[in-house]
């Protein structure tokens, strides 16, 4: 059976906390937690995975300084102590995932075997197509 996030291999208890607003920029577009990360150079979900891990003092803490770091958001160069400690109650227990651990394992490493079997399919299927194409019968002829 199919896992039902094939598509989306994240952690979905990620996603409150990711798409959360961390302010607007110059332009007056909200800009998320998610793109924050991004644009300072982090993936995503690794860092929110090791945010969990930390505990919810501890992630406050460094995401205080990530968000201190971040330049796009006018706001942050003031608030950035208000914002982290607004964010960091978004994220997750870890007892969704299981544990903190499994959720940043989840993350780092993806899915084992599901790639494999994807690239395998596709070798039998690309095999397939040029027997068919090349090899018919009559071919040459």
């Amino acid at each position: 059976m199919t896992a039902p996030n094939v598509l989306n291999p994240h952690p979905p208890e990620f996603d409150r906390f990711l798409h959360a607003s961390v302010g607007e920029d110059r332009n007056g577009y909200v800009v998320t937690v998610l793109s924050t990360l991004a644009r300072l150079g982090f993936d995503p979900w690794k860092e929110t995975a090791e945010l969990v891990a930390l505990g919810r003092d501890a992630a406050r803490s460094r995401l205080g300084k990530l968000l201190a770091r971040f330049p796009d958001v006018p706001t942050l160069a003031s608030d950035h102590g208000k914002v982290a400690h607004e964010l960091s109650q978004l994220l997750p227990e870890g007892r969704a995932s299981g544990s903190p651990k499994r959720a940043a394992s989840t993350v780092a490493v993806g899915r084992p075997g599901k790639n494999g079997a994807i690239w395998a399919a596709l070798a039998i299927i690309f095999v397939l197509f040029q027997m068919f194409m090349v090899g018919g019968p009559g071919s040459g002829e």
